[in-house]
């Protein structure tokens, strides 16, 4: 294939593992490609570009593209026999981890780039046509990749993510985030409110501002200082037509008065909050290098909560961290009790290569962490079927964004990031409607619309 073969005909497949933060990478990875002629293909056969944007927080992450690439090698030789050609790329943090590693385990790939490098995606492209091997940037540009990046495209319903911020400094030992995200940046104000206009005028109602640590976000802002997250949020919520905002991922360190304050005085943002704590043990948030106490992080939900009475908060576990003591992990137990959670997320630990917590002796047994997890999980369940209860009865504005499994339903989302199902016409999509909730399931809530 030649750089003067991409034509209007060619196809993009991108395949996007993991968080939030990838889902916005993707479709602005779409945004450069389109200028080029390519199109988005619903499944990699016979497409001419095949990009896995990959994330390395879960376990057994590079194994699992590895499998994948397995795959596309086939349908990459089918190809080729028929007369064709693709081009195969490995984006996000497992590129940027292994690098090297993976064009040497799987030459059928053409490009791996970085998660900061991605705007660089039409050179690399021109680059893999003309080259033999593989072609690698896995570097953290001077420039930031906001700068180059085109405008959005369409969104694709009415509630969109926004990446204000990226990277962190905080090196807990069990994350890689710091390294292949880098150290924290900040996009500026004037170029996330010019994004979220975009948005909103392209038909967006609600925006879930992303970064790996968002409540760190320092923004230069239009009056010369830094803004802090809750000073953007406050001027987000000027713009007509934005109804709803939503931020994560939080560290409960970077919590500070404004966006408390924010919480209290912007009817915009939303009363759920995902805030990670990851243990409720003291001995083993050092460990994590977390920077707060167990108490620290109740203080925190106190402040939230004193601030918006009506606050449901998320949170997400590790057990079985390494040198977990039964003590610790009752402790963490202990926690959840006391705080309660609406929604949860809670893994086991697992060892990311060339992170401290990986060197570490003292590993939990898997069948001790397997025990721990399952009675996490259970009481974790137990509040979020019981915080799901009591919206019965209530009539709650729900957001609508898509068809229902069954015809004539339609599917939104409640304040409190819920799943809503109820019966209404098709050409209620988009708007928020208030919904009396008849019942609870344990992911999901069942409603009408309420007169």
């Amino acid at each position: 294939m030649t750089e003067a073969a991409i034509s209007p005909a060619k196809r993009v497949y991108i395949k996007t593992y993991g968080c939030q933060m990838n889902v916005y990478d993707s479709a602005r990875m779409a945004d450069l490609l389109a200028p080029l002629g390519f199109a988005a293909a619903p499944a990699p056969q016979g497409a001419d570009l095949v990009i896995l944007n990959t994330c390395h927080i879960r376990e057994k992450a590079a194994e699992k593209v590895y499998s994948e690439l397995g795959t596309i090698r086939r349908l990459k030789a089918a190809k080729v026999c028929a007369g064709g050609d693709m081009i195969i790329a490995v984006a996000g943090c497992v590129a940027q981890a292994e690098g090297e590693e993976i064009i040497r385990r799987a030459p059928c790939v053409d490009i791996v780039v970085g998660p900061q490098s991605y705007h660089r995606l039409p050179e690399l492209i021109a680059r893999a046509a003309r080259a033999v091997g593989g072609v690698l940037d896995t570097s953290f540009p001077a420039e930031p990749k906001f700068d180059t990046l085109p405008e959005p495209g369409k969104p694709n319903g009415v509630a969109a993510f926004l990446t204000v911020q990226e990277g962190c400094d905080k090196f807990c030992t069990f994350c890689v985030v710091p390294y292949t995200r880098g150290a924290e940046y900040s996009r500026p104000v004037a170029q996330v409110m010019a994004e979220a206009r975009q948005l909103i005028d392209a038909g967006v109602r609600e925006l879930t501002l992303l970064g790996q640590n968002v409540n760190a976000y320092h923004g230069a802002g239009t009056d010369g200082r830094e803004w802090s997250l809750g000073a953007l949020v406050r001027a987000l919520a000027e713009i007509h037509g934005l109804d709803r905002i939503r931020y994560t991922t939080s560290h409960p360190s970077d919590v500070d008065d404004e966006l408390v304050a924010a919480h209290r005085d912007v009817p915009q943002l939303m009363p759920f909050l995902h805030l990670p704590v990851q243990s409720g043990s003291d001995r083993v948030l050092q460990a994590m290098n977390r920077r707060y106490r167990a108490d620290d992080y109740r203080r925190v939900v106190e402040r939230l909560r004193a601030a918006r009475p009506d606050l449901a908060v998320s949170s997400d576990f590790i057990v079985g961290f390494p040198g977990e003591s039964e003590a610790d992990f009752r402790a963490t137990l202990d926690l959840v009790d006391e705080v309660g959670f609406a929604q949860a997320f809670s893994f086991k630990y697992s060892p990311r290569p060339g992170t401290p917590a990986a060197a570490s002796a003292a590993q939990v047994p898997e069948a001790v962490k397997g025990e721990r997890l399952a009675q996490l999980q259970r009481l974790l369940g137990e509040q979020q079927r019981a915080f799901n209860e009591t919206c019965v009865g209530r009539v709650l504005p729900v957001l609508l964004e898509k068809p229902g499994r069954h015809p004539g339903q339609l599917v939104g989302r409640s304040p409190y990031l819920q799943s809503v199902h109820l019966a209404a016409a098709p050409e209620r999509l988009g708007e928020i409607v208030p919904a009396l909730i008849g019942e609870a399931g344990p992911n999901s809530l069942a409603g009408a619309l309420a007169a």
